[in-house]
């Protein structure tokens, strides 16, 4: 039994303890302004950080703790959110605020090897401290390497001279960057989704026409389409639909290009989906990086009118984890993008609990052309026995990058011959990467594998989302391994140790001169074994494919 005398001064110290952080009443009423009349739910939490971010350039103690009140979630959990992602800036009491504009350079291996390193030496100098200069993870514009983003504004082929010219446009209050444009020629109509919804298509030959064309999720996965439409389908409504276009894999970039040239062609696609799997609601998560992709949606959508689906479009915070699909689907719950653990798999129990269509936006996009010609037209393509067309986002050593549509089973030498002008004057093929960041690495000698799903597993390798990377003898294998861990060791979401310590490990242990094979090894396998998703499971891939075929530049 407690002492009387204790549980009185236990009531007092209850009672002069703080009771947390109080809302300050000009930042309640400030954060109410900008959400005005938007129903106050949780999964609209980080479009609300956004709303602030945006408004302020910042997000305060104040701020944070008033949109918590408003939301009537803890505190916690509302900076657990905002510090989560790496496009909100808190400022804590007595911090300064961040300079107005914020100038991000892309230090991805493709901008890398293009000069990005000398643009962050040089430009801090050059814009002074009303301008805050960062490295920041691929930012989807490789063929234009060095890349950079002026506030929203992309500049591709970025030079000291253009960024200054484009801070000083924005100082101007200018919102086009010098020399850059944003196209649309697309004018179409949604025949194939006409067809569809008035009955001259049924469901089931529609998914039958997908399953025979072999079209297979073009965001990494690589799983069958048309029989990921028949899981949806059968599982019980309400159902809902989460798009991928949260392009982060260092190297891909193919989304966004075919999003500025033909987004009509994208959401017919995606409607002829929702039509087909019975979809009652369409989320699209938009990485924030493609701040022009995302006003051509909105034009877009707001197109289409009132109709039976309700589509929304929420917008990313910048964390490549959310390209994960269930860490995509805790975002736009208004959450930290941490993967799920499976099962229960998306198919069944995704965007909240409920079964849930995940596509990455390539996949959709090819589904009214695939209709239209057929599924023979998409499966007679290919080479080296494969069939299907890919879409190849190409960057580094070669004359003319870009997305190559190009045969499935093509090879490097090929598509670097064939559709990329060749390699660049004065380099010469070392080495490739097949597939992004994740996908490893090999070298010249192995220039004629059929790149595609399922041939690159036997060399430690996978195509992912068809981002080649081209190294010429002027650039190190090592050195491309080095970016890569050091950017996974930045992305890992931090929720399972395998790949949040084991990115970190990794990135250290190849600074040595000399590595150690063995140790490196022993790593590689846990993270493999225990990571909880792709991102720590990968993530080796560069290192191990160094030791296997470049063991040169790591050896003595």
């Amino acid at each position: 039994m407690i002492p009387i005398a204790v549980q009185g001064a236990s009531r007092e110290r209850k009672r002069q303890r703080p009771k947390g952080r109080q809302v300050d009443a000009a930042a309640l009423q400030q954060v109410q302004a900008l959400l005005g009349d938007l129903p106050r739910r949780r999964d609209l939490l980080i479009e609300f950080l956004h709303l602030i971010q945006d408004a302020y350039g910042c997000l305060s103690a104040a701020h944070l703790a008033a949109l918590a009140s408003e939301l009537r979630l803890a505190q916690v959990e509302v900076f657990e959110v905002a510090s989560f992602y790496h496009h909100f800036d808190i400022v804590r009491e007595g911090e300064l605020v961040p300079p107005a504009l914020t100038v991000r350079v892309c230090d991805g291996l493709s901008c890398e090897m293009a000069g990005a390193g000398e643009l962050l030496a040089r430009l801090p100098a050059l814009l002074g401290r009303e301008v805050r200069v960062v490295s920041a993870p691929c930012i989807g514009r490789c063929d234009q390497a060095p890349a950079a983003l002026v506030g929203r504004l992309a500049i591709g082929l970025a030079s000291c001279e253009r960024v200054s010219e484009a801070v000083a446009a924005a100082a101007r209050g200018h919102a086009t960057p010098p020399g850059d444009a944003v196209a649309s020629g697309d004018a179409g109509v949604f025949a194939m989704l006409d067809e569809c919804l008035s009955g001259a298509r049924s469901v089931d030959t529609v998914i039958a026409e997908l399953e025979d064309s072999g079209l297979r999720g073009l965001g990494g996965a690589g799983f069958p389409a048309g029989r990921k439409w028949r899981i949806v389908h059968n599982e019980p409504g309400p159902r809902l639909m989460a798009v991928n276009i949260d392009e982060g894999e260092p190297g891909t970039f193919k989304d966004r290009y075919y999003l500025e040239r033909n987004p009509r062609q994208f959401i017919e696609g995606m409607l002829i989906a929702a039509w087909a799997v019975g979809i009652d609601e369409i989320y699209i998560y938009l990485r924030d990086e493609y701040h022009d992709c995302r006003k051509l949606l909105q034009q877009e959508l707001a197109r289409l009118g009132p109709g039976k689906i309700r589509v929304q479009l929420r917008r990313g915070a910048g964390a490549y984890i959310c390209g994960e699909e269930s860490a995509m689907i805790e975002s736009i719950e208004g959450k930290r993008g941490m993967p799920r653990l499976r099962p229960p798999y998306v198919a069944q129990a995704g965007l909240f609990g409920r079964p849930t269509l995940e596509h990455n936006f390539e996949t959709l996009y090819w589904v009214p052309e695939i209709l239209a010609k057929g599924a023979a037209w998409f499966a007679s393509h290919g080479r080296h026995g494969r069939k299907g067309l890919r879409s190849f986002s190409v960057s580094g050593r070669v004359k003319q990058p870009g997305v190559k549509l190009a045969p499935a089973g093509i090879t490097v030498q090929e598509l670097i011959d064939e559709y990329c002008g060749g390699m660049l004057d004065g380099h010469q093929l070392y080495a490739y990467l097949p597939g992004g960041a994740s996908g490893g690495i090999l070298p010249a000698s192995m220039n004629n594998i059929p790149l595609d799903f399922d041939t690159l597993q036997p060399y430690g390798c996978f195509i992912g989302s068809a981002a080649i990377i081209v190294l010429s003898q002027h650039d190190s294998a090592r050195a491309a391994a080095s970016n890569m861990m050091r950017f996974f060791r930045h992305e890992s979401c931090g929720q399972c140790t395998p790949c949040r310590v084991g990115t970190a490990k990794a990135a250290a242990l190849i600074e040595s001169p000399v590595w150690d094979a063995g140790l490196l090894g022993e790593l590689s396998q846990v993270m493999r074994d225990a990571s909880i998703c792709g991102l720590g499971q990968a993530a080796p891939n560069p290192v191990d494919c160094v030791l296997k075929y470049f063991p040169h530049e790591v050896t003595r």
